[in-house]
């Protein structure tokens, strides 16, 4: 069940716009080693061209914030269906 508040955390990090937390730390430890951080989010200076294509607006990304926690709203709750019918076989 960690899935659920890592992907609360994602959410609301990406919803607020807010660097994650671990950005801060991989930019410690790379002037620790000598190297320079950089300035942008993890996602910015990694992977924004390719998870964020051009023409992606903020409404979009509600959108797909919410498919997000639609689709895992949905699949735990059949998970959940499930188990209870299975512990009703069992008993």
């Amino acid at each position: 069940m960690v899935h659920v508040p890592v992907a609360v955390w994602a959410a609301f990090v990406e919803l607020t716009g807010r660097n994650c937390p671990l950005t801060y730390f991989e930019n410690s430890l790379r002037i620790k080693a000598g190297q320079s951080g950089y300035n942008e989010s993890f996602v910015e200076h990694y992977l924004l061209e390719i998870i964020y294509p051009a023409g992606l607006t903020r409404e979009i990304q509600f959108v797909l914030a919410g498919v997000v926690i639609a689709i895992n709203t949905a699949i735990y709750g059949w998970l959940m269906v499930r188990k209870r019918i299975s512990q009703k076989k069992d008993v």
